[in-house]
């Protein structure tokens, strides 16, 4: 005879709702604040641009290592009280931010990227296992809160470090409070998500998924797309900085990219997770995307806003697209844990690069060209992996 299911009052599900928008508004705030601060923390400081972007890369490094790892931290203390931990070091993460010694920036940073490593893996779950029916929509939702809290904290921290006196400090260090609210939410989730029962081993799960030629579709379609995003955070202020921007606007173009991926997580997901084929939409953004950065590769054509604008668009299209992957070739939800852990642990791998690299290029070269050229290099092997991972099937169907 089956086991007895209980299922969540509309009350709980309404509950864990605003717990998971609340978790994804915060995981973007911390790494989207630096870029616009690139300027003061570089003269506060004396940092060069390839150590600055080791402020990008850290929480990269630290995504890309605990993402691997996080199914074994919900096997000994659960997706709730995982994700409940996550809130609580993200908010020591960027309070020592605040402390503002440089061993005490790069610290907080790499406890940051701990934090959100966790909730990047886990908020592809539990969309999984409570809300499987309406997949398409809760990605949309998250993913939508996530380029919210980036593109808020892209546009008000210039404002926050020079208008109310905070220093890039106390503008880096101001995110924890957001952080310790959304523990405070999430803790009734703790005893209620319950744990899975596990049907293999972790290490037969790395195993499994090691083999499946569409989990390193989804793993690399996830990394690319993150390689870009992450650049783009970065260093967009700076692009434009170098190209006679003041500070201020270039961070307000940072939080328009930010903005219009709002959109682009709000629809491409809600389009995706009604037809079994994404191809078409990965067509779709990929053409997008050249679009914009050839746009951007130009100065002298002007219309700033609408490249960066088409850029952010397509970067938030993809990376709900990129969790929504997760979901959709996942057949429960425990292979959704196992895969998103692979897919963003080895797509942040990947990520992890771009900050670096961009910006080594321009040290070497003085030129913004070859490393925008980069971007559009990395987007063509990026929907090339998307145009397989956007193929029906799951991971769990033995593609090996």
């Amino acid at each position: 005879m089956p086991a007895k299911t209980t299922h969540p009052s509309r009350p709980a599900n309404g509950l864990l709702f605003i717990g998971i928008l609340l978790i994804a508004v915060n995981l973007r705030p911390a790494l989207a604040s630096v870029g616009p601060l690139v300027d003061e923390i570089r003269q506060s400081t004396g940092l060069s641009n390839s150590h600055l972007g080791l402020l990008t890369t850290l929480p990269l490094l630290a995504f890309g290592v605990v993402s691997t790892l996080t199914p074994l931290f919900t096997r000994r203390f659960g997706i709730g009280g995982t994700l409940l931990g996550a809130m609580a070091l993200l908010a020591i993460g960027a309070a020592t931010r605040a402390v503002g010694w440089i061993a005490a920036l790069y610290a907080g940073t790499l406890l940051i990227g701990i934090a959100i490593a966790f909730g990047n893996v886990l908020l592809p779950s539990i969309a999984k296992r409570s809300f499987a029916s309406r997949a398409g929509f809760i990605t949309s939702c998250y993913s939508s809160a996530m380029g919210l809290g980036a593109s808020l904290a892209a546009g008000v921290s210039v404002p926050l470090a020079r208008d109310f006196g905070l220093g890039w400090q106390g503008a880096l260090g101001i995110w924890s409070l957001p952080a310790i609210f959304a523990a405070l939410v999430w803790w009734p989730q703790v005893n209620r998500l319950r744990r899975f029962e596990h049907k293999r081993s972790f290490s037969e799960a790395i195993k499994h998924l090691g083999t499946s030629k569409l989990a390193w579709s989804v793993a690399l379609f996830m990394g690319l797309q993150s390689f870009t995003f992450y650049v783009v955070l970065a260093w967009l202020p700076a692009v434009l900085i170098d190209r006679g921007y003041d500070a201020a606007y270039s961070g307000w173009m940072l939080s328009l990219s930010q903005a219009t991926g709002i959109l682009g997580s709000l629809s491409v997901p809600v389009l995706a997770g009604n037809r079994p084929d994404q191809r078409g939409i990965v067509l779709c953004l990929a053409t997008c995307e050249a679009i914009g950065l050839v746009g951007l590769m130009f100065p002298a054509l002007g219309l700033t806003e609408l490249w960066v604008s088409v850029v952010g668009f397509v970067l938030g299209g993809s990376f709900g697209l990129a969790l929504l992957f997760i979901v959709l070739r996942s057949h429960a939800a425990e292979t959704a844990t196992e895969l998103s852990g692979m897919a963003q642990s080895i797509g942040y791998s990947v990520a992890a690069t771009g900050p670096v690299v961009f910006g080594g290029l321009f040290d070497s070269t003085g030129s913004w060209t070859y490393s925008l050229l980069l971007l559009l290099l990395i987007a063509v092997l990026k929907y090339a992996m998307g145009w397989k991972a956007g193929r029906p099937g799951t991971v769990d169907s033995g593609d090996h």
